[in-house]
């Protein structure tokens, strides 16, 4: 699973670091280091809708706030966890 997060800087602003840095706790803390591939890209258009972040080419507009709660339903869910 392929799960990339916006860094540029209207997300940036918006808390992409705080979002890249849960998701990667919560990748390490649930064994999916190997089935979850964390990426980074510049701007995908929606600034508005930021943090912007994909999971296999799927939209979501996730915050700092909702980064948990996004984990669970749509990264373990679709695994199956």
């Amino acid at each position: 699973m392929k799960v990339t997060i916006c860094i540029g800087s209207s997300c940036h602003l918006k808390g992409s670091r705080q979002v890249v840095e849960r998701l990667q706790s919560l990748v390490n803390e649930n064994g999916l280091t190997d089935t979850v591939e964390l990426g980074g890209t510049f701007c995908m258009g929606k600034c508005q809708q930021g943090v912007c972040v994909t999971v296999d080419d799927e939209f979501y507009s996730v915050s700092p706030e909702t980064v948990d709660a996004f984990f669970k339903e749509n990264i373990l869910a679709k695994l199956g966890k």
